[in-house]
């Protein structure tokens, strides 16, 4: 799970984090060795402080390089303005899952693995689709509040039983305009 208040993660050293412009507002992103740790709607200074490079040396450690100048940086910030534009329904970055641990773990890797460009489930069918009952369904919507990886773990695509946009940690204009780019929700005149 993510730091809670007043803890720290400690970002490994070879870590970079920047901001990334998108038609949904600011994402801050962070990346390590092995990929995305989180990219989360609203700037880096959202959330930077929960994170504290392990370098050692200087004090609280060294900071992270720029996100441009590290290779899933570089990646992820290629393939959001590809997804926004349209060009891209599958991302290859890969994901970094050390913010999540056990059941929130199982449930966000399901949703990763099996819910694709186009698609949405239900949260009681996630539940059910990550070995869970029917009956974790507000489970799963406690997961989607906490996930790190915000568009690449589309918790987006994850909707109420009934058919309705259901909540959204990004709120949910920045929720029917992902579900309108990938063609799950008619545009709207308004």
């Amino acid at each position: 799970m993510l730091p809670g208040p007043g803890s720290h993660y400690r970002l490994p050293a070879g870590s970079a984090w920047g901001d990334i412009d998108s038609p949904v507002g600011p994402l801050g992103a962070v990346v390590t060795s092995r990929g995305l740790l989180r990219l989360t709607f609203g700037p880096l200074a959202g959330f930077a402080d929960d994170l504290a490079s392990s370098a050692p040396g200087a004090k609280g450690g060294l900071e992270p390089a720029p996100l441009l100048e590290h290779e899933f940086g570089a990646l992820i910030s290629e393939e959001l303005e590809e997804y926004f534009a349209g060009t891209l329904t599958e991302f290859t970055v890969p994901v970094d899952w050390s913010l999540t641990s056990g059941v929130q773990r199982s449930i966000l890797s399901t949703l990763h693995a099996k819910v694709r460009f186009g698609d949405t489930v239900g949260y009681g069918d996630l539940a059910l689709l990550s070995g869970r009952t029917l009956g974790a369904s507000r489970l799963v919507g406690t997961v989607m509040g906490s996930n790190p990886i915000v568009i690449v773990v589309p918790c987006h695509r994850v909707i109420a039983a009934d058919g309705g946009i259901g909540g959204f940690g990004g709120g949910l204009e920045a929720k029917r305009r992902l579900l309108t780019l990938e063609g799950s929700l008619q545009p709207t005149l308004f």
